[in-house]
C-alpha cells in the first residue's frame, strides 16, 4: 500500500507543477498572435497586383486595379505604398503607410485631382478606405503591441482545426472594442476575423481564402472577402503577381513616392 500511496502522492506533485506552468488564456493568446507574427519574418519586400471589387446593397459591383509595393521593417511596423492604375476616376491615387507597434501609424493620401497629399489623422483611422468596407486601420500591417489578447477556444472552421483568439486594440482611436481571429493550427494562417464596433456589436466579416505559399514559407491569401454585417455592403481584395524580394528600398517610400504612378 505504501508504494501505491507514494506513487499518488507523486503524481499529484507533478500534476500540481504542470498546472502552475499552464498558460492564462491572456498568456496563450499572445503566445498564438506572437506566433503568427514570427512566421511571417524575413521576406524583405514584395510587391502585387490587387483588383479590388466593390459590391453595394443590391449586389451591383464597380472593380478597382491596384498595384502595391511593401517594405518589411523589422523594427517597426511595415512600409508600404498603394497606386490605383484604373478606373478614370481614382487612377493616380497613391496612399502611403507607414504601421507601427505602438504609437499610430502614420498615413498619407495623394488625390491627384486635388494634387496635393492628404496626411490621414490618428482620429480617422476608422474612415473608410477608398470607399471600401476596409478601414485605413485595416490595411496596416499586423503588429503584436497594437493589441491585448485572450485565448478563447478551439475550433473546427471548414474542416481545419483553428484557435479562437480575441483581439483587443490598445489604441483608442480604434474603430473597435474588440477583434475575434481564426488562426489555423496548422501554419498560423489568419482564416477569419470578426470586427466589433464602439458599440460592440459584430460589424463587419473578413475571411481569407486560396492560400499559397511563397519561397517555400511565406503564405499570401489569394482573396480577402470583407463583409459588412450593418450596411449590407462588401469588398473582396483578389491578389495576384506576388513577387518577393524584389530590391525595394526605403526611397521608394518617401512621401514623393505618392506622385509616382507607375
Amino acid at each position: 500500500m505504501f508504494p501505491f500511496k507514494r506513487a499518488v502522492a507523486a503524481l499529484a506533485i507533478s500534476l500540481s507543477a504542470v498546472s502552475s506552468f499552464a498558460l492564462t488564456a491572456q498568456e496563450k493568446g499572445l503566445e498564438i498572435s506572437q506566433q503568427i507574427k514570427q512566421r511571417d519574418r524575413g521576406w524583405v519586400d514584395n510587391s502585387a497586383d490587387m483588383l479590388m471589387v466593390l459590391k453595394n446593397q443590391q449586389g451591383q459591383s464597380s472593380i478597382r486595379e491596384v498595384k502595391i509595393k511593401t517594405l518589411e521593417q523589422l523594427n517597426d511596423g511595415d512600409k508600404s505604398l498603394t497606386n490605383f492604375n484604373m478606373p478614370k476616376d481614382v487612377k493616380g491615387t497613391s496612399f502611403l503607410s507607414y504601421s507601427h507597434p505602438v504609437k499610430s501609424d502614420d498615413q498619407w493620401l495623394y488625390l491627384p485631382a486635388l494634387k496635393r497629399i492628404k496626411r490621414i489623422s490618428s482620429s480617422n483611422k476608422s474612415g473608410p478606405f477608398m470607399g471600401s468596407e476596409f478601414a485605413f486601420e485595416d490595411i496596416s500591417s499586423f503588429e503584436v503591441p497594437k493589441y491585448s489578447y485572450t485565448y478563447l477556444k478551439d475550433e473546427l472552421l471548414n474542416g481545419q482545426d483553428t484557435f479562437v483568439v480575441e483581439q483587443d486594440p490598445v489604441d483608442k482611436n480604434s474603430g473597435y472594442t474588440r477583434r475575434v481571429v481564426w488562426v489555423d493550427k496548422a501554419e498560423y494562417r489568419i482564416q477569419k476575423i470578426d470586427f466589433y464596433d464602439r458599440k460592440n456589436m459584430l460589424l463587419k466579416t473578413l475571411t481569407y481564402t486560396n492560400y499559397q505559399q511563397y519561397l517555400n514559407q511565406y503564405w499570401r491569401a489569394d482573396t480577402m472577402s470583407m463583409v459588412n454585417h450593418q450596411n449590407g455592403k462588401s469588398t473582396e481584395l483578389q491578389w495576384s503577381n506576388y513577387a518577393f524580394k524584389v530590391g525595394l528600398k526605403e526611397s521608394d517610400f518617401k512621401k514623393n513616392a505618392l506622385k509616382r504612378t507607375r
